[in-house]
């Protein structure tokens, strides 16, 4: 069997149905079933698994049943970019992390776990996935700070389980994040936006090296993630901290352009402030080097921005149809 935690929310349900694609359904789905519980039940309500297990109680439950457990998706999280209260990511992304890596060793699980890009901060020392690089980086927020704390305690570890990977998650959108309110992508505002109003709001630009609109991003579709996480599980290359996005920025003002066309509509943005809160933790630019993940044999294109963003429009959100 294997396990997904986080299978209720926006990733996590996604590889739930591509493993049921691919025709496995003996997995363990691990959340908080409680929070957001109506929405959220749409995610996985029509999905195939084998038992569903709540987060607060699959640890003692892994201890007990972990010679039954073939492998381990971890992608669960506290991911609120805003929430400011450590504690909150130490016992959900530290401690609980921490924990699922040592059963995983003791008894030589492979374990695939969700990283993140957000452990970068501000860019200024770049975007490698070489570990030599990684004790440099600066996160500008808790989030980011524990997904990186993780990730360097996960490279100190002496005991392993026999392959693990960390994957450092870019900017992911695509079905099944209704639930996720402000932290849903961009892309999902930007068409409710779009429907609800007839226009776009994209955040100027206040440093001069950028126009407004034009700050970058590295964004994957979730099709694409949920690819080479099966890809990475089932072909176990060598054990490592990965990137994971399409290896090409784009800009806000291409996504804004792209949801319009792919919705039919002219587009009609608007720029308003960064708001000054966060003003100095803003990112203007991300892109991941892929060339560690192509190196270990992933050879599949990844959807263009464009290509991603109508398949997304026009096959989920117009018909608000789930993974």
């Amino acid at each position: 069997m294997i396990v997904i935690t986080g299978a209720a929310g926006f990733i996590g349900s996604c590889m739930v149905s591509k493993l049921n694609k691919l025709g496995r359904n003996d997995i363990i789905i691990v959340d908080d079933f409680k929070k957001n519980a109506n929405v959220k039940k749409a995610n996985y309500s029509n999905l195939q698994f084998a038992k569903k297990i709540d987060r607060k109680e699959f640890i003692s439950w892994f201890e007990r049943n972990a010679t039954k457990i073939d492998g381990v998706y971890h992608l669960g999280a506290r991911t609120d970019t805003t929430e400011f209260d450590w504690k909150i990511f130490l016992d959900l992304n530290l401690n609980y992390s921490k924990n699922i890596w040592r059963i995983c060793a003791f008894n030589s699980i492979p374990l695939v776990y969700a990283s993140s890009a957000a452990t970068y901060g501000g860019g200024e020392n770049g975007y490698d996935d070489d570990h030599n690089k990684l004790p440099k980086l600066k996160p500008l927020n808790p989030y980011g700070r524990s997904k990186q704390d993780f990730d360097l305690w996960v490279l100190r570890q002496e005991t392993k389980p026999p392959f693990w990977a960390g994957m450092k998650f870019f900017n992911v959108y695509g079905p099944n994040e209704y639930h996720k309110q402000r932290m849903a992508s961009v892309i999902f505002h930007s068409y409710h936006q779009i429907k609800n109003t007839g226009h776009v709001k994209l955040f100027r630009s206040h440093r001069p090296d950028y126009a407004d609109g034009m700050q970058l991003r590295d964004f994957i579709y979730v099709k694409d993630l949920v690819s080479v996480l099966d890809f990475i599980m089932k072909n176990q290359p060598e054990s490592g901290i990965y990137n994971l996005g399409t290896g090409k920025a784009r800009s806000f003002y291409d996504l804004a352009k792209a949801t319009f066309d792919a919705m039919g509509k002219t587009p009609n943005i608007e720029y308003i402030d960064i708001p000054e809160d966060i003003r100095d933790k803003y990112q203007y630019f991300t892109e991941a080097k892929m060339k560690k993940l192509r190196n270990v044999g992933y050879t599949e294109d990844f959807y263009t921005l464009e290509e991603g963003i109508k398949d997304y429009v026009q096959n989920y959100l117009l018909t608000n149809l789930y993974y």
